[in-house]
């Protein structure tokens, strides 16, 4: 008995130093648990069980216990019964984190889809692939390389990969319980999917990259000379921490902000613009609250990245997750099929035109894989390049979407390819350049 009693006070002892340790990270711990459940709930159609057992079983993350209450569509978490947080779910807006501003009453409008199933094979259409030989791709060494990226699952954490090789499907793959119609969160992909926004207004001559920032609260500062070119190489010279293990700029912006578009444009500069490289979701959120000031209401804010983009080539599971204030979370919240993820590779391996319709101009990817200044060769705009080797056994020309936990869109244009990889672990512990090496092997 007074064993059992040492014990007991050893783990009430325990509890209360993680709890007093952690205890101003219990916002963030129990917000990141209920979005993460109820997104993965009510848009991906995952169960509450695997969200909690598999995809929050992380670092801290797994202290919090969440619950879901599908009459309101929501997930509330909690960490040790301390600080509950709760996501609820808006059709065609994802789901969000409420706090004391949250009015289910004032956010009324929702993008306007237009989804029309036609009969053009994948991954140009929606008609189902057919299978293709190439005889020059070396099948066996494709498998090779999906074998090894599903190799040593506990560690990897790889699930899902496709292969898209000269516009045509040639390989895919999927963990139990996900398929190809399954959305996947694409964490920081998502700033590829805003960037190119950007890109289709730019073909529209509604805007130019060399324009300022249009933020009045910086017409009589420094900041006046920040261009929208700057803000997408990440090259403001703003103040910004991108720091997810604590209580940080971007944490703050994502588990604690009703307007996302508000904190990065406060930030001080710390530098000239070009003269620092700082990777920053503030900034992606920023443009996002720019690229709403272009359109003269919400309701066609909304409408944009589906009309032009999005429904435009066929991605229609993508769904992107708004805020608040109705901002698109430009910097972390899209989600999509792994197919519709290749879908958007596809779009740039053919330099924006699709069907036959030029959505951007074929410039738009020369100016997002130039690399960008003090980033060593590894950023564009809004983009990742392999400019510089950081794969050493891959082309050079590669250029990529990346996200969190590994989600990656790879495209190749000297190889033709588009490699969309998703799952719970990045590089190091999946190992991106040993898997793409073994693709570009196996094609000409």
């Amino acid at each position: 008995m007074k064993l059992l009693k040492r014990v007991l006070l050893l783990l009430i002892i325990a509890i209360g130093v993680i709890v007093y340790l952690n205890y101003p990270k219990l916002n963030m711990i129990s917000g990141y648990a209920a979005k993460n459940v109820a997104s993965g709930v009510y848009v991906a159609n995952r169960s509450a069980a695997s969200m909690n057992q598999i995809d929050n079983k992380a670092p801290l993350v797994e202290l919090a216990s969440t619950e879901v209450n599908d009459t309101e569509r929501s997930a509330t978490a909690t960490v040790y019964g301390l600080m509950e947080r709760t996501a609820v779910y808006r059709d065609g807006l994802g789901a969000v984190l409420i706090n004391d501003d949250y009015d289910p009453e004032a956010m009324t409008l929702r993008p306007r889809r237009n989804q029309v199933m036609d009969t053009i094979l994948y991954p140009y259409g929606h008609a189902a692939p057919k299978d293709t030989v190439f005889s020059e791709v070396n099948m066996d060494q494709i498998n090779k390389a999906i074998a090894m990226a599903f190799a040593e699952p506990e560690t990897q954490k790889t699930r899902t990969m496709l292969i898209l090789y000269k516009g045509h499907l040639i390989a895919e793959r999927y963990v139990d319980g996900f398929d190809q119609d399954t959305p996947i969160l694409g964490w920081s992909m998502t700033k590829s999917v805003l960037a190119t926004c950007y890109g289709i207004l730019e073909h529209q001559g509604k805007l130019e990259m060399d324009w300022p920032a249009p933020i009045p609260e910086w017409k009589d500062d420094e900041r006046k000379n920040i261009t929208l070119n700057h803000l997408l190489r990440m090259q403001s010279g703003l103040e910004w921490e991108e720091d997810y293990t604590k209580i940080s700029d971007v944490t703050k912006m994502l588990f604690l902000d009703s307007d996302m578009t508000q904190q990065p444009k406060k930030k001080k500069a710390i530098a000239k613009p070009t003269e620092v490289w700082n990777y920053s979701s503030g900034t992606t959120n920023l443009l996002s609250g720019i690229l709403r000031q272009q359109f003269r209401s919400h309701q066609e804010y909304l409408d944009f990245p589906y009309s032009a983009l999005i429904d435009k080539i066929g991605m229609y599971s993508m769904v992107l997750e708004a805020d608040i204030a109705g901002n698109y979370v430009g910097s972390s919240y899209a989600w999509a099929s792994t197919r519709d993820w290749a879908r958007f590779g596809q779009l740039y391996l053919d330099k924006g035109n699709w069907n036959g319709e030029q959505l951007f101009d074929s410039d738009w990817v020369d100016y997002i894989t130039t690399p960008t200044v003090n980033s060593d060769g590894t950023y564009g705009a809004h983009f990742w390049l392999n400019a510089e080797g950081k794969y050493p056994d891959v082309p050079t020309d590669l250029f990529s979407c990346n996200g969190y936990e590994g989600q990656y869109v790879f495209m190749i244009p000297s190889k033709d390819l588009v490699v969309v990889r998703t799952g719970l672990a990045e590089e190091p512990l999946f190992n991106v350049n040993g898997v793409l090496s073994n693709i570009v092997k196996a094609v000409p």
